[in-house]
Parts: C-alpha cells; sequence; structure tokens
C-alpha cells in the first residue's frame, strides 16, 4: 500500500467521524443523542495529540521464534478531540496512525470513553471502552473493519496513558497496547 493510499484511508476514517447538529435532526430519535453527543466533542472539545509506542504479545500464546519476529515499538502518533462530560467522565474522537507488529503502517480511528475517578486534584483513573474502525495488511487487505476493545487510563493534569488489550486465540491477537494523549 502507497503512502498516498494509507494518507487518504486515514483521512477517510476520520471523516466517519464529522457530524453536525443538523445531521442528527434528521436522525431517528434513539440515535439523535448520541449523534449530538459526538457533535459536541467534535465543535467543543480539546485538541489532542496521541503518541503510541507499545504493543506486548503476550508470552503465553506465542512461540519465542514468533515473539522475536514482531515489532513490539508502535511508534506512531494522531489527532483527536475529548471533553470531560457534565458527569467528569472523558469521551473522545480520535484517528492514528502506528506501526504494527509487522512493521506495517495501520490507521484506526474512534471513539472512546471512560468512566473517571478523581485520585486528587490532578490525578484522575479510568476505566471503559473505545469503537473504532481499523484497516491492517494482514486482514483483508487493508480493507476497514470494526472493534470494540476495553479501555483503562491514568491521568496527570492534561496527560493521559492509556492501554487496551486485543483478544485472540493461540498465535493470533493477544497484544496489550499502550498509548498516550496530551490535550492542549
Amino acid at each position: 500500500m502507497t503512502a498516498k493510499l494509507r494518507a487518504a484511508l486515514l483521512c477517510l476514517l476520520l471523516s466517519t467521524f464529522t457530524v453536525t447538529a443538523q445531521a442528527c435532526d434528521n436522525m431517528p430519535s434513539w440515535a439523535q443523542s448520541a449523534c449530538n453527543r459526538l457533535d459536541q466533542i467534535w465543535t467543543e472539545g480539546g485538541h489532542d495529540l496521541y503518541m503510541t509506542g507499545y504493543a506486548w504479545h503476550n508470552r503465553a500464546m506465542y512461540s519465542k521464534e514468533k515473539i522475536d519476529s514482531f515489532n513490539e515499538l508502535a511508534w506512531g502518533a494522531g489527532y483527536g478531540r475529548s471533553i470531560y462530560d457534565e458527569d467528569g467522565d472523558w469521551q473522545g474522537l480520535y484517528a492514528m496512525a502506528f506501526l504494527d507488529s509487522h512493521s506495517k503502517v495501520q490507521p484506526i480511528a474512534g471513539y472512546g470513553f471512560l468512566k473517571m475517578g478523581k485520585v486528587s486534584d490532578n490525578f484522575r483513573l479510568g476505566a471503559g471502552y473505545t469503537a473504532f474502525l481499523t484497516a491492517r495488511h494482514d486482514i483483508m487487505s487493508y480493507v476497514p473493519f470494526p472493534g470494540i476493545l476495553p479501555l483503562v487510563g491514568a491521568g496527570y493534569k492534561n496527560s493521559m496513558l492509556y492501554a487496551t488489550y486485543i483478544p485472540g486465540s493461540s498465535g493470533a491477537g493477544n497484544v496489550l497496547f499502550v498509548f498516550g494523549r496530551w490535550q492542549f
């Protein structure tokens, strides 16, 4: 896949989250609340810089040779918008691209939610989920597909460290993915 095609795919994934309040009015009533929240996140949310960095492969699920062949330095970056809602919970929209386990670019765009707990004025912990679209070279040759994963986070002031676990079977999946966010 060429760099231009990867960039176009990332833009397409990000554009799926650019909704407007007028578009929400034309939806069924059951979907209007979610649509309005996405619009609020995108229009009122703070700017977020995402940095990816580590993908740990569960040693109990892979041979040493296979582990040695994997790229676990999942370097990448992204952009998003997020808010802390009326309950103090974090909600965000994001798009990132990073190097996957085979050192190929993997784009992802999605929505994240964390139920937050304040440990102190500046430190907080959260647990929730992320729903997303992604594409991989080894799964349908970069045809986008959806997913939902658990998400945990620990934050200090404007920064947050996240982790999610991609489940799987022996020899597939079973990856702990760690990334960070800085809100500016």
